[in-house]
């Protein structure tokens, strides 16, 4: 195939001129599929191609995507340079067979969708996309205008792409190849042809080596963004028209923010099975700041769940793309007077600069510098001001009325959301007071016309403390954390430790409970007694291990939790820390003491906090049952109770078992021996310690006897269903010698009337 630039003869079946980078290809303006010049329809549709005998972007995309309109820093008439770039490279996987089962339209729409999501991606980083051909896509980041960060741009970018296809069709996949070094640019050129030379056909040739959703780069690329991007080797590949073999990178995901800034040192676990979450947070995010529209999403789950390390993943996503965000962070604190607008004077401070311990002078400098940069009127400056001082303390409270104070504090924030999309992240909104919530509904309200993205990250006690929010606020969204499944935990804990022993790994993912912070926690404890050590790339145990203790940061969280509950709940969550990871609503009144209306008044609560859940499955044997949602909040609860009050709480658990529970003792004889045996063990020298020794025996004894017994009955079973299948064998025996009697006793060939009738198989014996 000739290049029509440059003349160079090239492989068939090549999209991109070897010499030039010239496209070989004219794309169907209808299906997409690659035609060579010259041709005048398309031979996968049938379209016409007229007008086409010239590559160009135009011809190669579908007419969705138009070239990028020249922007800031585009230069005319075109000139020459040598520039420093990071040129883009990625296809589809799959889209050829997708396409053989579509219709040419679908195939179409499928692909002006793809480039429409291709380019938002690429421009969102600051990238300009140079082509569209076939189903490819190439963009380059430092041409027409370049950025410190180019490089980790253009990697961001191809990890967004390549996530961002199999959301278009589940059939589709994406690969990209990221190449970083010099090249020839024309700048002011109309997108086609603006980078030529080496770096475009190998940076062609590294996507090509990709698996399908995978990310390759070159050593310079790696190099230049490492420090906000995770690598792993790939190996060596040998490129066509390279003499050596070329060392490439998997870009893993990303790390921190621009430029590693927030970047973790220590243990830090792969984000895994929340892609889709995240993918609404972006998604709100950017509806927001293209509708000009203030929205509110509130993440709700139980601690360690995953709602920081949502917030964190969208954090260094806001902070990558090119697009002006204001982020604004706080946490509202769960202890303390006069704290109820932490968070929103912690937001304040940090857009200022100012931090907790600076002098005063120095605050109320920088206070009013940041209010002069930002509010352009001086009325509105000298109005904001002292009302931003007391937020912050630095003056004593006047008699402001709280509608006064809300509206300063939500002008500053309106005048910054007119230079860029403001973002305000609360954490621990459910120790909010009644006045921050309703400063964010008030902000919602008369600023909804301005983009003002508000995310709210919160535990089911919200919905206790503030039952009206977020429901009945305007534009907001409710997005629930789910535990992770089982696959999503066995991912997170390979990427933090490999080679973790599978033996182990089950283990903490059946103490996790798919809870993300229970299994880096225990990890963290493995690593920090000894117990587990790097091995080059993996790790190994360095002894045998027997149990899993609770880490200590796990035990001060869970404890803290059930502090948090009122007194009765805290009683109640104790007494069915005592009857095990299931109970019922009958056994919890028999050790609480309350009535069962009321044990069902507290349990609804504490399933409303995501402490417990009700077992609704209509096949299940433990149906209307209650039950932990963690293990470790049993143990942890139980672990609370006092000894003696353990051994009052077993007792009265296996009187109940035993004479009021509904259920034939002798077939739960060895659940009553379990209490008494944790009675006895709580208060070994109690003076009614060695009767609980003693029930426990007995009830143990019996189990023995019920399990003998069904021994026996399994026995004689057998025995009888043997018996009848030996006499079904031998009747049927009996029934085969008698026909074959009956055969050799008539005449040879002859049935009793007369019939000829078919011999016995080898002829008539003698």
């Amino acid at each position: 195939m000739t290049c029509p630039s440059c003349g160079t003869d090239n492989r068939e079946g090549r999209k991109f001129c070897s010499e030039c980078g010239t496209p070989l290809a004219v794309g169907c303006p209808s299906c997409g599929a690659a035609n060579e010049p010259g041709e005048k329809f398309c031979g996968e549709c049938g379209t016409a191609l007229a007008g086409a005998t010239t590559p160009s972007v135009a011809a190669a995309a579908p007419p969705g995507p138009e070239p990028p309109a020249p922007g800031p820093g585009r230069r005319t008439p075109p000139t020459a340079e040598r520039r420093l770039v990071s040129v883009l490279f990625a296809d589809l996987v799959g889209f050829t067979s997708a396409s053989e089962e579509r219709d040419a339209e679908d195939t179409r729409e499928l692909l002006s969708r793809y480039f429409d999501t291709a380019r938002t991606i690429v421009e969102r980083y600051g990238g300009t996309v140079e082509k569209f051909i076939g189903d490819a896509v190439m963009a380059v980041w430092g041409a027409p205008v370049a950025q410190e960060d180019d490089a980790e741009r253009a990697v961001r970018a191809a990890l967004e792409l390549v996530s961002a296809v199999p959301q278009l069709d589940s059939a589709l996949e994406a690969r990209a190849g990221v190449l970083t070094g010099e090249a020839a640019v024309t700048l002011g050129a109309e997108g086609q042809g603006m980078v030529a030379g080496d770096l475009v056909n190998t940076a062609s040739r590294i996507q090509s080596a990709a698996d399908p959703g995978a990310v390759l780069v070159g050593d310079a690329t790696r190099r230049s963004s490492e420090a906000a991007i995770a690598y792993e080797e790939a190996g060596e590949h040998q490129l066509k028209g390279k003499t050596e073999p070329v060392p490439l990178y998997r870009a893993v995901r990303v790390v921190a923010s621009r430029g590693g800034e927030g970047r973790s040192s220590g243990l830090e676990a792969p984000f895994v099975g929340r892609e889709r979450e995240l993918r609404l947070v972006k998604d709100l995010f950017h509806a927001t700041a293209a509708e000009g529209r203030a929205h509110l999403l509130a993440v709700v789950g139980i601690a360690g769940i995953g709602k920081s390390r949502l917030a964190w993943e969208f954090e260094k996503y806001a902070d990558g793309v090119v697009e002006t965000v204001y982020w604004h962070r706080g946490r509202c604190l769960a202890y303390g007077d006069g704290v109820a607008y932490w968070a929103l004077a912690e937001m304040v401070r940090s857009r200022a600069g100012i931090v907790e311990t600076e002098d005063e002078s120095s605050a109320l400098r920088k206070l009013r510098e940041t209010i002069a940069e930002h509010v352009p009127d001086q009325t509105e400056r000298e109005w904001i001001e002292p009302r931003l001082q007391q937020l912050l303390g630095l003056v004593e409270r006047t008699g402001s009325d709280r509608e006064d104070l809300f509206s300063a504090w939500r002008r500053f924030f309106e005048y910054l959301s007119e230079r860029g999309t403001v973002a305000l992240v609360f954490e621990d909104l459910h120790w909010a007071d009644s006045g921050l919530i309703a400063f964010v509904e008030h902000l919602l309200d008369w600023s909804r016309s301005l983009p003002i993205f508000v995310l709210a990250l919160a535990r089911p006690e919200l919905a206790e403390r503030h039952s009206a929010f977020p429901g009945a606020t305007r534009s907001a969204t409710t997005l629930a954390l789910d535990p992770l499944t089982d696959e999503a935990t066995d991912e997170l804990l390979r990427g933090l430790v490999p080679g973790l022993p599978e033996e182990t790994r089950a283990s903490i993912r059946s103490r996790a409970d798919g809870i993300p912070l229970y299994a880096v926690e225990t990890v963290r404890m493995l690593l920090d007694r000894g117990l587990l050590e790097p091995d080059g790339n993996e790790y190994r145990l360095t002894g045998p291990l027997e149990s899993l203790d609770v880490p200590e940061t796990l035990h001060a969280l869970i404890a803290a939790r059930l502090d948090g509950l009122e007194p009765e709940e805290r009683g109640v969550v104790e007494r069915a820390a005592v009857l095990g990871k299931t109970f019922t609503v009958q056994g919890l009144a028999a050790l609480s003491g309350l009535e069962e209306a009321d044990v069902e008044r507290v349990l609804s609560a504490l399933v409303r906090k995501e402490l417990l859940a009700i077992d609704t499955d209509p096949r299940s044997p433990e149906r209307g049952q209650y039950g932990f949602l963690q293990a470790l909040v049993q143990r942890i609860a139980y672990e609370t109770l006092a000894r003696s009050d353990r051994r009052t709480l077993h007792l009265t658990a296996a009187e109940f078992l035993a004479e009021r529970a509904g259920i034939d003792p002798d077939e739960i004889a060895e659940v009553i021996a379990t209490h008494y045996r944790d009675a006895y063990e709580a208060t070994p020298t109690a003076e009614d310690a060695e009767d609980a020794r003693l029930q426990a025996v007995a009830w143990l004894r019996r189990a023995g006897e019920r399990r003998d017994r069904g021994r026996e009955a399994g026995v004689r079973r057998r025995r009888r269903t043997g018996g009848r299948r030996r006499r079904a064998r031998s009747a049927a025996r009996a029934r085969r010698r008698a026909r074959v009697r009956e055969r050799r006793a008539r005449p040879c060939g002859r049935t009793p009337g007369g019939e000829p009738h078919a011999l016995p198989r080898g002829g008539p014996r003698p």
